[in-house]
């Protein structure tokens, strides 16, 4: 196309737009429908159902002053125009505005917006209706997309949330007090370090003490019996729903003065260190000043604990031991504190018993029991030989790993679980129940056949179609202490095949840690590796040392092998382990209860 005809096609379409912008409209069959005119919220004679929101954080006298004004204030300027209807007063006393937590009016006022029975909310000013900027927003603009729309007016900016016009001023004025709520939180966390930097710690009300004219905690007579009461029947043997019952058949009174006590309520007293004299600063901390969620401080700010800082309720060993009990209950342990064992004989000597529902044992305390019991390993120079026999020194005996003989027993660890194979199962006997075994110093593990009743036995296998199969051991209590003990990975799974010690009727299977094998994920390989052995999503792993060996030492094995024909049933020993706590004895704590309970009938026995 040359430039001339481009031009000419250009011209026509200048016409064809001109002749388009000026057509002629035929009214006889037009009809236009004007806009509605805007919402004049100024106007009080357009009817309007209103909603009046108002709040203050703290429930200070001054706020109190301030919240009763804000709702009188706002009543007379609503009823005050005819034409405006007042739907009901939402207001929210005590609680912050950067979050939509326990904010129960305004949640209730928003569901009514939904409803269909608000058409105009007023409130004092951006602050009072939220602290949050993206929370104020979005509820603003959820409530102006409603079919009809709800309009938001702040009365101290005199910003209408419809108007188009008030966006960016709404926005900004959000953000200040969202701003301003992060001053005062800082402001606070100031203000809580100095007085713990001096010495002052927080002491709020509590059930046992009242405040003196300085503030000092000071026991109140007629509460801290029944304090003391709840500590005792902890440590007696008592649940917290069994004292939580008994309180309420007595009725005892908590601290806000109601008798109806729950166990989380019991757990409350039993937890709180004051009752021993103490006082433990910032327990928790709330990270962001918008949800106030609070979180355990476990080390994210500074604490301090504050020994013997007022008159105690009860001793704190009865507390410690108290903490022990709690700490335990949630792996079924019974209510009692149980002592570590140590086998002092025996063919076992060195074992320390596995509790297997209380974690108050650490690794120290399995490490030290098993030192009380040393055990001193025959050197391979002391083996005695008869004429005729062979010197197998530089002979091994081969790793059954190697084979993997469906006999050889086998315990697995990982995943909070511990799981023997059915061989294992088959070598105790078929028992249901056995007792768990450490030895830490020569990092060993065992476990034999147990009675139903004996406090530290765990079922291990279970009849399902009349055949005895192995069954999951829950280990959440005690398998952390096992896998630092044995210098394990927490991330990993471990799995050893055992020997059978037999001694007559006497059966006890032993692993030894070093000869653990690791079940690693497969995802871990990289580099296109291909696994020797592999259980569907895990790869067996083996120490690097086995790669240069068939085994162990032919007379290493025998060492340990002289250990059998001893005894393996042999009972353990208490140790003492950690620091002795000095509880109340028994024949106190029961002479207390049975004063206490007065008619009701006292238990007789802790559960043991």
């Amino acid at each position: 196309m040359t430039g001339g005809k481009r031009r000419e096609e250009e011209e026509r379409a200048k016409l064809r737009v001109r002749r388009h912008l000026h057509v002629t409209v035929d009214e006889a069959n037009y009809t236009y429908f004007p806009e509605k005119k805007p919402v004049d919220f100024h106007s009080s004679d357009l009817h309007q159902r209103v909603a009046v929101y108002a709040r203050v954080s703290t429930g200070s006298i001054g706020q109190v002053s301030s919240f009763e004004l804000q709702k009188e204030y706002y009543k007379k300027f609503v009823t005050c125009r005819p034409n405006w209807e007042l739907v009901q007063i939402y207001a929210d006393s005590g609680v912050s505005g950067t979050s939509l937590r326990h904010r129960d009016a305004f949640n209730r006022m928003i569901a009514d917006c939904k409803a269909g029975k608000i058409d105009l909310i007023i409130t004092k000013n951006v602050s009072r209706f939220a602290r949050n900027l993206i929370l104020c927003i979005q509820i603003v603009q959820d409530l102006a997309g409603l079919d009809p729309p709800v309009c938001v007016f702040f009365e101290s900016e005199q910003i209408f949330s419809l108007d188009e016009t008030s966006n960016e001023a709404l926005t900004f004025l959000a953000h200040m007090a969202e701003k301003e709520s992060h001053i005062r939180s800082r402001s606070m966390e100031a203000s809580l370090r100095m007085r713990l930097d001096h010495g002052i710690p927080l002491t709020p009300k509590l059930l046992g003490y009242t405040h003196d004219s300085e503030g000092n905690l000071t026991v109140n007579p007629k509460e801290a019996p029944t304090v003391k009461l709840a500590f005792y029947m902890c440590l007696y043997g008592y649940s917290t729903q069994e004292i939580a019952d008994t309180f309420n058949s007595l009725g005892r009174k908590s601290y806000l003065g109601n008798v109806k006590w729950t166990a989380s309520g019991v757990v409350g007293i039993l937890r709180n260190e004051r009752h021993c004299g103490d006082v433990l600063t910032r327990k928790t901390y709330t990270p962001n000043y918008r949800d106030h969620l609070a979180k355990k401080n476990r080390g994210q700010r500074p604490r301090s604990w504050y020994k013997n800082h007022h008159e105690a309720i009860v001793s704190r060993d009865d507390y410690a031991a108290v903490q022990k009990i709690l700490d335990n209950a949630r792996y079924g342990a019974r209510q009692v504190l149980p002592v570590l064992r140590v086998i002092k004989e025996g063919s076992l000597r060195g074992f320390a018993v596995i509790h297997p529902r209380w974690a108050g044992f650490g690794p120290g305390d399995y490490l030290s029991a098993s030192q009380a019991a040393p055990w001193n390993e025959t050197p391979a120079s002391q083996i005695e030989a008869n004429a005729g026999d062979f010197d197998l020194r530089g002979f091994e005996v081969t790793r059954g790993e190697f084979l993997r003989p469906a006999h050889l027993p086998a315990v697995r660890f990982g995943g909070r679980q511990v799981h023997f194979n059915a061989a294992c199962v088959r070598a105790l006997g078929g028992q249901e129940y056995a007792a768990l075994l450490i030895d830490p110093v020569r990092k060993r593990f065992a476990v034999r056949p147990a009675g139903e009743k004996d406090r530290c036995a765990v079922r291990v296998s279970t009849v399902q179609r009349e055949v005895r199969r192995p069954r999951t051991v829950a280990a959440t209590a005690f398998l952390s202490t096992v896998f630092q003990l044995f210098g394990w990975n927490s991330a990993y799974q471990y799995r050893i095949s055992g020997s059978l010690w037999k001694n007559g009727h006497e059966t006890v299977c032993v692993f030894r840690a070093e000869d653990a094998e690791v079940r690693l994920p497969v995802q871990m390989l990289s580099g296109g590796s291909q696994p020797l052995f592999s259980a569907g999503r895990y790869v067996r792993a083996v120490p690097e040392s086995w790669t240069a060996a068939f085994g162990r030492p032919f007379y290493a094995h025998q060492s340990e092998s002289l250990r059998c024909p001893e005894g393996l049933a042999c009972g353990g020993e208490p140790v003492e382990t950690g620091e002795k706590l000095q509880v109340t004895g028994r024949e106190e704590l029961r002479r207390y209860i049975r004063q206490e309970l007065r008619e009701l009938q006292p238990k007789e026995a802790a559960d043991g």
